[in-house]
């Protein structure tokens, strides 16, 4: 008996261990992406605050963000547990597994979902502001109805568009501590925005099969390898010019920072554009801009099949955006990882210049 088959024995048998249960809504709320939203509210509080806010505060507004993100992630897996089943980064969330193995039911994720929004909604309301409790449930509402349900499926913008929801954290951490929404708090809405599609278009090259299998027309399954990176390149630019536009507010430590770490990112961007320039758009139509989504979909996938079983061709494993098989490794995922350790040190920039007593300008 193997370890996978203990785990879905009380599902099987109608007696689901407490433990496995509460291990499985927890995955629902996909913790590492509530993390990363963690991570830009603390920064945004402190420097709100030009020095640390209260412990009381600063818990409280942490909670309600985790439980608001977790609402929204939850509901985004019972909606999109048929897609999730189709693609192998997927396939292991609990609602995306055939119903003898699930343990979590569609209808009990929902209600959960359901419950984390309203708990979030009421801790926020009665314990900070209902300015932060409002922002977050405008969140947990943009995510679900705007990208989940209305974007996701149906166009290559979906994630600019729907990334908007990533970035709210740091408008409720800022209202949290200063009741309002300012300048700054716009400024580093935008930054997340920004930085939302190179991040998340460089994992989509890696999954692009996935995606494809699908039928989800993320931007590397309906337009040509070198489309995607000539789009980050442009995107990236465009969010270090913004990170730019708080160094009259954060001083001159953040903007040496800022510089320093936006070479970084913008080394790298242009990096991926290079190899993927060096290896050729490959399997990837280039007409695909103006080709219906679902022929897109489908002439990758078989394009990618008839290159795969190409001696001759030019393209090696993992080169660029899944094509043939990708490897442990590729290109866009160095980007993808670095995406997540230049937001984390910028905003951990923000938190040590809005504590240090100089810094400013």
């Amino acid at each position: 008996m193997t370890p996978a088959t203990t785990n879905v024995l009380p599902a099987l048998a109608g007696r689901r261990s407490a433990r496995v249960v509460a291990r499985s809504l927890f995955a629902l709320t996909k913790p590492r992406i509530i993390e990363l939203l963690l991570v830009t509210t603390i920064p945004t509080m402190l420097l709100a605050q030009r020095g640390l806010p209260s412990v009381r505060l600063l818990v409280v507004t942490l909670v309600g963000g985790a439980f608001a993100a977790g609402s929204a992630n939850t509901i985004n897996c019972y909606i999109d547990r048929d897609i999730d089943a189709m693609m192998r980064r997927t396939s292991r969330r609990p609602l995306a597994k055939p119903a003898p193995l699930a343990v979590i039911k569609p209808a009990e994720a929902l209600v959960f979902g359901i419950l984390l929004g309203a708990a979030s909604t009421v801790l926020l309301g009665t314990m900070v502001n209902w300015l932060s409790a409002v922002l977050a449930d405008a969140a947990i509402l943009f995510y679900v109805f705007i990208y989940t349900i209305g974007l996701k499926r149906r166009t290559p913008s979906n994630i600019v568009i729907g990334g908007a929801a990533g970035c709210f954290p740091v408008l409720v951490g800022w209202s949290a501590v200063t009741g309002t929404v300012s300048l700054p708090a716009v400024v580093l809405f935008a930054i997340i925005f920004f930085w939302t599609p190179p991040h998340f278009w460089a994992l989509a090259m890696k999954f692009k099969d996935d995606y494809a299998a699908a039928s989800v027309p993320m931007l590397p399954v309906v337009a040509p390898p070198s489309v995607v990176a000539r789009k980050i390149l442009i995107y990236s630019y465009v969010m270090v010019a913004t990170t730019l536009a708080l160094a009259p507010y954060a001083g001159w430590l953040y903007t040496a920072s800022a510089v320093a770490l936006g070479g970084w990112f913008l080394t790298e961007a242009h990096r991926l554009q290079l190899r993927v320039a060096r290896i050729g758009d490959g399997a990837v139509p280039t007409t695909a801009s103006t080709a219906p989504a679902s022929t897109v979909l489908a002439s990758t996938a078989l394009a990618s099949t008839a290159l795969a079983s190409t001696p001759d061709t030019k393209l090696t494993e993992g080169a660029c955006a899944g094509v043939v098989q990708p490897s442990a490794n590729p290109a866009p995922m160095r980007l993808f990882h670095l995406s997540i350790a230049y937001l984390t040190l910028l905003f951990a920039v923000i938190a040590v210049t809005s504590l240090l007593p100089w810094g400013s300008w």
